[in-house]
């Protein structure tokens, strides 16, 4: 690798690891929570949930988001130290790798399980899909505007079978494949012999959202104006905020599940806040995405102690996401035996996940003293990477 590459690839943008590395944080609360909070309530039932434990679960919702399209802003920065050919190549391989480590790494992070019961289809699988199909794109050299545009065609279409899924249109093969990736079906599918398939993500929408990055990343070349670029992320996304309020007050478009007014003003401002993740819906995408932007404009300039631990973070995503997961089922073991269970209750048929008993975990205080305690620990294995990928150079360290 010659000199001038190996400058390139040093630099790095404050701001965009700043953000990605605060919602890699907060994703973790998430993740934490489904191991550990005792009865596994769900937070999204306006019947049994509390406004802590509501805003426990919405503000994870920034995180995949948030996530996605900053991998495409990357990804449109990546090129610019590749030809085309090689970007196209790049993202494909590295979409498909994507794709098996959510498969094989990551499902058994989560279930224990070495038989694979089930396998699991998250976020990883759709920024590694969503790579794909943008390396595709790349190959056929279709320009960062025309990508731009298909995202945002996509982001603010893919509601449209909430309308016509009963039409006549979705009978059709094109049009079981556009409602299979674009909707759904979210949920698990059998396979046969008591596996299946655990699909969380709909392809499409994340798609859209890492195009949409990719066009974003014209205004993080060094060349771009800085105030110019503080301006249009700021306004994109403020009017993304205010197309989520009109359109969730009135119920126009964009949410299957309508907010109402509720029995107490909290339950209603939770029910109008309580979008649609699985499969994601434009008004969650608009209400995550635009507070993102928004963040990513005023964060331009700001260094501090704060800022620069989030930075170690967001240096490494990949890996502090791969090592989160371990340590937390690391920690469910530890804590399954500390607790007073045995072997026997290893497994429990209620639940996919071994080391989950019924009567198992904490209150949402424990859950968060809990997550604490993985970001901490793993602050300091992710500093040491952060510090290692800069000063080496291997060709398997743009794959974790």
């Amino acid at each position: 690798m010659n000199q001038g590459t190996a400058v390139a690839t040093k630099y790095r943008i404050e701001s965009i690891d700043i953000l990605r590395g605060a919602v890699m944080l907060i994703m973790a609360i998430d993740h934490v929570r489904d191991f550990f909070h005792h009865g596994h309530p769900e937070p999204n039932d306006l019947e049994i949930t509390t406004p802590l434990l509501f805003f426990t679960r919405f503000i994870t919702h920034f995180c995949a988001p948030t996530f996605v399209l900053l991998t495409g802003v990357s990804a449109y920065l990546a090129g610019t130290r590749r030809t085309e050919n090689q970007l196209s190549l790049f993202l494909i391989k590295r979409g498909l790798w994507l794709i098996m480590i959510e498969l094989v790494v990551i499902t058994f992070a989560i279930t224990l399980n070495p038989f694979y019961p089930v396998l699991i289809l998250q976020v990883i699988w759709a920024i590694g899909g969503s790579m794909v199909i943008l390396g595709v794109l790349v190959a056929l050299r279709v320009s960062w505007r025309v990508i731009g545009m298909i995202g945002v065609i996509l982001l603010f279409g893919h509601n449209i079978f909430d309308v016509i899924k009963t039409h006549a249109v979705t009978d059709t093969f094109l049009g079981k494949l556009l409602l299979t990736t674009s909707r759904g079906p979210a949920g698990f599918w059998p396979l046969g012999n008591g596996h299946g398939l655990a699909m969380a993500y709909a392809l499409l929408p994340w798609t859209a959202v890492m195009l949409i990055g990719y066009a974003l990343g014209q205004l993080y070349k060094k060349t771009f104006d800085v105030v110019k670029r503080r301006k249009i992320l700021m306004y994109s996304g403020l009017s993304l905020i205010f197309f989520f309020l009109v359109f969730r007050f009135f119920n126009i478009y964009g949410d299957s599940s309508p907010w109402s007014v509720q029995k107490t003003t909290i339950l209603s401002i939770i029910s109008f806040f309580n979008v649609t993740k699985y499969p994601c819906s434009l008004l969650y995408l608009c209400i995550t995405l635009g507070p993102a932007l928004v963040i990513l404009s005023v964060t331009e300039n700001i260094s501090n102690k704060l800022t620069r631990i989030l930075i170690v973070y967001g240096n490494v995503p990949f890996f502090y996401y791969l090592c989160h997961w371990y340590l937390i089922k690391a920690i469910n073991i530890i804590v399954f035996y500390a607790s007073g269970f045995n072997r026997s209750q290893i497994v429990n048929p209620h639940r996919r996940n071994y080391f989950q008993p019924d009567d198992f975990g904490f209150n949402l205080l424990g859950v968060y003293v809990v997550w604490l305690a993985v970001i901490l620990i793993l602050y300091f294995p992710c500093r040491w990477y952060s510090k290692y990928k800069r000063t080496h150079h291997q060709w398997w360290l743009s794959y974790l």
